[in-house]
């Protein structure tokens, strides 16, 4: 067997007809925003915490969408929204203009149901 320097890793195709959107709609009813939410990044790109902590709206709200909010992702979801800081740089770059302080905050209250 050749050694390449790499190996593969496990697929990450998301069946997204089979998806369990039961969080992901805990959301929408309390932030409807979240609906027009177009993935850009911006909220990401202006984080002051992001660089430290791995803070990243856009992934958390993507993985709400694709299932991918797994147990052992909890843990790092509470830790990327309780790095934030709720300073609102967010909410002044969004393009669709999301409340983006209070989507934190809904997060964090669906996720401490989640405990």
């Amino acid at each position: 067997m050749i050694d390449f320097g790499f190996g593969l890793s496990r697929s990450s195709a998301v069946r997204l007809d089979e998806v369990d959107l039961t969080l992901y709609r805990k959301l929408e009813k309390l932030e409807p925003g979240v609906r027009t939410c177009m993935s850009c990044g911006s909220c990401t790109a202006t984080c002051t915490a992001g660089p430290w902590s791995g803070m990243s709206v856009r992934k958390v709200i993507l993985d709400l969408q694709r299932e991918r909010a797994s147990a052992e992702g909890h843990g790092e979801v509470r830790k990327m929204l309780s790095a934030c800081m709720l300073c609102g740089k967010c909410s002044m770059v969004c393009p669709r203009g999301i409340n983006t302080r209070h989507l934190i905050l809904s997060l964090c209250r669906i996720y401490e149901e989640k405990k």
